[in-house]
């Protein structure tokens, strides 16, 4: 961990604000202490993805606690954005390090062409010395395209900017393997695997109520930044400095796959399914044993309103979800291909329908 060069440091809204709302700026100054230390010398590079905006927009609002309704949590974003990077702007030039501001939605993590536009901002930011700071563009994000969470955010953003270490801060130092609360339990110190944390129940609440995630949130992220070749550690915001040094703090994620293709992991973990197919048991075998791309013969039904390009998953008979992948065809169009060669729709329709409607490399497999 010591030895990581970009580095993803990811912040709750608990770590920086108070429990009535409003920024606490003794904790963004000691958050930012550490950071500009790490980077100092110009050897490590970091990206700080930090919640907080929402929560801090709620006292100047004379609101007492988050909204649940999408209108004041937007209003709430849209006047604690600007106070959130004023603050993180403010406090990083006391160390001559100025900030750049990235809003992203789960949209622009699955639109391939506003995906790569997001890699060479942070690309270039990073490449003229900036600190990227990340957040989720709450004030323009609608329920079906936001990433509810951070830490889900931090974990893509960790695998699009070719991160070697993900650092997950909160107001809890690690993985217990019982309610940390209670006497007796324990830190758990590593994780290799998904079955090291399989009979640990993980709780889903923070302790300020000011954010959206929990611990839950959290693990699911350092699976996702693992599972892409990522070294995660989960710890406290005060045990940021141990973490950025490759202390013995919190709970370390060992990588358990390698990096995939971009677009795969946002379409796993970002995108939207618009609809679903049903797969006859030959076309679930092909595409979940055999790699294959769907064709028209495979497919028996279609449910939803969607367009060609739009992701969309493919379900067994039983309705469980097998695989997610981009559609070739618009929903309407998808009856008349059902159960069809591509063979006889060209001879009947034309070349155009000589394709698969998913093809293999536009699809990624949701189990085994």
């Amino acid at each position: 961990m010591g030895e990581a060069r970009r580095i993803v440091v990811k912040v709750g809204s608990s770590s920086l604000t108070t429990a009535a709302g409003g920024l606490d700026a003794d904790r963004v100054d000691a958050l930012v202490d550490v950071l500009a230390k790490t980077r100092s010398g110009g050897e490590r590079e970091i990206v700080l993805v930090s919640s907080g905006a929402i929560a801090a927009g709620l006292a100047p609002l004379g609101l007492r606690r988050r909204p649940r309704d999408l209108a004041r949590q937007q209003a709430a974003a849209s006047v604690g954005q600007g106070l959130l990077v004023a603050r993180y702007t403010a406090s990083f030039a006391r160390y001559g390090v100025r900030v750049g501001q990235v809003l992203l939605t789960s949209d622009d993590m699955s639109r391939r062409a506003h995906h790569r536009n997001a890699s060479r901002t942070l690309d270039k930011l990073l490449a003229m010395g900036a600190l990227p700071v990340v957040n989720e563009n709450d004030t323009v994000a609608t329920d079906e395209i936001r990433f509810g969470d951070n830490d889900r955010l931090a974990a893509l953003v960790a695998h699009l900017v070719r991160a070697d270490l993900l650092v997950l801060l909160s107001d809890v130092d690690g993985v217990y393997d019982g309610d940390p609360s209670r006497p007796g339990t324990s830190r758990i110190a590593e994780v290799r695997g998904p079955e090291d944390l399989a009979h640990v129940e993980i709780g889903s609440a923070g302790k300020a109520g000011v954010g959206t995630g929990g611990m839950v949130t959290k693990v699911e992220a350092a699976r996702i930044a693992a599972a892409a070749g990522i070294q995660v550690v989960l710890t406290s915001a005060v045990h940021a400095a141990e973490a950025l040094g490759g202390g013995d703090t919190g709970t370390w994620f060992h990588p358990t796959g390698r990096r995939s293709a971009d677009r795969l992991l946002w379409l796993q973990h970002a995108s939207t399914p618009q609809g679903s197919l049903t797969l006859d048991d030959g076309a679930v075998r092909a595409v979940v044993e055999g790699r294959k791309s769907l064709l028209p013969a495979g497919i028996a039904g279609v449910a939803g309103d969607f367009s060609a390009g739009d992701p969309v998953e493919l379900r067994d008979r039983e309705g469980r979800a097998v695989a997610r992948g981009l559609v070739n065809f618009d929903a309407k169009e998808i009856p008349l291909l059902v159960g069809r060669s591509t063979r006889e729709l060209a001879r009947e329709l034309g070349p155009g329908y000589e394709r698969e409607v998913v093809h293999r490399d536009d699809l990624v497999v949701l189990y085994p």
